[in-house]
């Protein structure tokens, strides 16, 4: 193996290591979810995106934040 490519390696497995000692933070779950939610509350209001809403509560839960 090159030192390139064990570098990279190594860099990588400590991206990993880095990712996993820090908790998720709500704020950065769920980003697909969390984008079509606030786009539909803000075009149509929150009444209009309970379909929307409901489906980030559940990939929320799914990461298993308490919502």
């Amino acid at each position: 193996m090159s030192s390139l490519s064990a570098a990279s390696v190594e860099a990588s497995a400590a991206t990993e290591g880095a990712e996993q000692k820090k908790p998720l933070k709500p704020c950065c779950a769920c980003p697909e979810t969390k984008k079509a939610r606030d786009a539909c509350i803000i075009e149509k209001g929150e009444e209009s995106c309970t379909d929307l809403i409901e489906a980030h509560k559940e990939c929320m839960r799914a990461l298993g934040f308490k919502i």
